[in-house]
């Protein structure tokens, strides 16, 4: 393959594939009457919000998260008009947000008195999500907390300042099948409903990450958030036919043939035990490849696995080819979907001891870009 037809570092992301994986999420969630939002944050977990935002909301999501007011914001001035749920900011100036109709959290009675206050200076209800921390003990509000919030909620709902439209939690371990903090999160989960109730609310609830969307419909409830398994990456052992959408990819740049004895990289962690063929791929941890891979990772080149050697430099990595010579120019496939076994990003994942998540989000980097295929929505 010609070098200029295959970039130095190139995402290519398969609309198609999230379009597949939505609507195998969403299907799941309607069979429990539950409505799909696809969680779009970090730049769609590195394959580009936008793009991401249309093909999930074709493949049936109705709503869109996007974790900061700013990223919610964007999507809205792109022409999006389905329901968009922020979460997480620090003192921002909600205002913005109330005038494009996004929902905004409050997870403190703090944080939802500058909402009221913002709907008050804008002349609109806010439309408002009251976070509970169920037991994932980072945002959302404390058990302690939680009576004087829904108090407050429904105080500023009954002068027009806001629209209590949910309440949501967030599981710390529905990956894990069975584990005993999945009960206990939502059986407080429905005592904070029962506390809402009681100050007059009548709110939607969402609880379900990917993994419970996958395993427990009891948890459905009215809105499932899909965040990871609809980029194809399942967090649970099911056979789902989730699809990963991305694939990382480069180019050879350069082949040498070296003796038995030579070392390859820094560190020369790596001697050649016999003559052989060395293909340079112009990649590195600058490009999201760990170091840590070092000695631990294989690429897909000419139709089958072949392993790096040394250690991944900045720039770089050296692939041992034996005595095949590919050409320059040769795509190499760093993961992907693991067509014919080639690697995976759970497999770079589990070998350096991290989550797929890291692996697809570090590849949001200024030189590694992007291109889509499959059918773009309009």
């Amino acid at each position: 393959m010609n070098q200029a037809r295959v970039p130095r570092a190139e995402a290519v992301i398969d609309l198609g594939a999230i379009r597949h994986n939505v609507a195998l999420l969403s299907g799941k969630a309607a069979e429990s009457g539950a409505a799909t939002m696809a969680v779009v944050k970090g730049d769609g977990y590195g394959h580009g919000a936008l793009p991401v935002a249309k093909a999930a909301l074709a493949g049936g999501a109705t709503w869109l998260g996007g974790c900061s007011l700013d990223e919610a914001l964007a999507l809205r001035r792109a022409g999006i008009t389905a329901r968009i749920l922020s979460w997480l900011d620090i003192d921002v100036d909600f205002g913005p947000g109330i005038e494009a109709d996004i929902d905004l959290t409050a997870s403190s009675r703090r944080e939802l008195a500058r909402i009221v206050a913002a709907a008050r200076v804008t002349g609109r209800a806010a439309r408002v999500h009251l976070k509970i921390d169920t037991g994932l003990c980072r945002n959302g509000c404390p058990e302690y907390e939680w009576p004087g919030l829904c108090a407050d909620a429904a105080d500023a709902a009954s002068f027009g300042a806001i629209d209590v439209v949910a309440i949501w939690s967030h599981f710390a371990c529905a990956d894990e099948l069975g584990h005993s903090s999945i009960a206990a999160q939502a059986k407080r989960f429905d005592e904070a409903y029962e506390v809402a109730r009681e100050a007059g609310l009548h709110p939607l609830r969402h609880l379900a990450n990917s993994a419970a969307t996958l395993t427990r419909p009891e948890f459905h409830f009215d809105l499932v958030r899909t965040g990871i398994a609809m980029y194809g990456c399942n967090p649970v052992p099911t056979d789902d036919d989730l699809v990963p959408a991305m694939t990382f990819r480069s180019a050879v740049a350069l082949v040498k043939r070296v003796k038995a004895g030579e070392s390859v990289s820094y560190g020369q962690i790596w001697t050649a035990e016999r003559d052989t063929t060395l293909a340079l791929v112009p990649v590195g941890y600058a490009d999201g490849v760990p170091r840590t891979l070092s000695g631990r990772m294989d690429v897909w080149l000419d139709g089958q696995r072949r392993p790096v050697v040394g250690r991944v430099c900045m720039d770089q990595i050296v692939v041992d080819c034996g005595d095949h010579e590919p050409a320059i120019g040769a795509e190499v496939e760093l993961f992907g979907t693991g067509h014919d076994g080639a690697p995976t990003a759970r497999e770079w994942a589990d070998t350096i001891g991290t989550i797929d998540y890291e692996i697809i989000t570090g590849m949001y980097r200024p030189r590694v870009t992007r291109r889509y295929v499959g059918e773009v929505t309009p």
